[in-house]
């Protein structure tokens, strides 16, 4: 292989410009050239491609975001548009691929090679940890101590005031940002999409705190969760609370992709960044590069895509008992 493309696709995650680095610098240290793809699935079917060297890469490690951009295609989830990409990237004399995203970006690359036999080698980036296969994702620890600080700092304010305060955080499919936000931010209650917790069990939790002298409160909410959004869950709460509590509801929104990488995201980045170069040149194809155990693995596609991963019924029991 002498000429391999990287791309960043779906949502971002601090981190992915760490992973970038590592992927070009490796691929230069092999003496493969190395080519950047810009905006993902939707620049690789319009062939916009950059060479990437050495410098290119420069002083990005701290840098949120992509620079390589990033966007959803439609039109690669057609075959039409799926060809168009395959003879860009044949025009380009692209050979390999390394594919930076969530389970989307993996279903897309695991249908291309399947389809025209690019291999390809993915490495998890996204906030949510939701990617079977790994420990952790790229951009996870970065999400969970920026949602962390504004945690903090609306629980000072729920104190002051003797509030009860719904904090809404990122987390469609997946509650990993809410359970380590609920456990490090003292969260009297935390509602994903894994468990369902109904709104009765959630009042009479409340009313519990309150008959043990809790003047405020914080319930931290995934945006999944089966009862709803923070908003929707505040509503259905303050009429069974008998005006115990003065209701607030914050969503922290999209402030959890920002902000410059953790020195563990830039580190696990690194690793992953080396290690799924290391794997495309070694022959490995239509799989993905995670963490488990502090140990580099392989995972299919397949795999990381459609198997769940559960989170473990520790960290939840951890928020209920150390509520009290």
């Amino acid at each position: 292989m002498k000429k391999i493309g990287v791309f960043t696709s779906g949502g971002d995650a601090p981190g992915m410009n760490a992973a970038i680095r590592a992927v070009v610098r490796t691929a230069i240290y092999k003496e493969i050239e190395v080519v950047g793809i810009l905006r993902g699935y939707n620049g690789m079917i319009g062939g916009h491609f950059v060479p990437m060297q050495s410098h290119s890469v420069s002083n990005i490690i701290q840098r949120g975001g992509t620079i390589l951009k990033s966007a959803r295609s439609k039109e690669f989830m057609t075959y039409e548009g799926r060809k168009k990409a395959f003879e860009q990237l044949q025009k380009a004399g692209i050979e390999g691929l390394i594919a930076i995203g969530g389970d989307g970006t993996f279903t897309g690359a695991k249908v291309f090679y399947e389809e025209f036999g690019i291999p390809t080698v993915g490495i998890p980036g996204t906030i949510d940890n939701d990617l079977y296969g790994t420990d952790y994702t790229i951009g996870y620890d970065t999400a969970i101590n920026t949602a962390l600080d504004a945690i903090d700092k609306i629980r000072d304010t729920a104190d002051s005031h003797d509030r009860l305060f719904f904090i809404e955080v990122m987390g469609r499919d997946s509650g990993y940002i809410a359970i380590a936000c609920g456990i490090a931010g003292g969260a009297e209650l935390v509602m994903v999409p894994e468990t369902l917790t109904t709104i009765d069990e959630l009042v009479q939790t409340i009313n519990q705190g309150w008959r043990r002298s809790k003047t405020s409160s914080i319930v931290i909410v995934a945006e999944g969760d089966e009862e709803g959004n923070a908003h929707e869950i505040a509503a259905k709460v303050a009429g069974q609370l008998e005006g115990k509590y003065d209701i607030r509801v914050s969503t922290l929104g999209h402030i959890q992709r920002g902000g410059s990488p953790t020195a563990r995201d830039r580190i696990l980045a690194s690793r992953l960044g080396v290690a799924a170069v290391e794997a495309l040149l070694s022959g490995k194809q239509n799989i993905m590069v995670g963490i488990v155990n502090d140990e580099i693995t392989h995972v299919p596609f397949e795999d990381a895509i459609h198997k769940e991963k559960p989170i473990r019924q520790e960290l939840i029991d951890l928020v209920r008992i150390l509520s009290i």
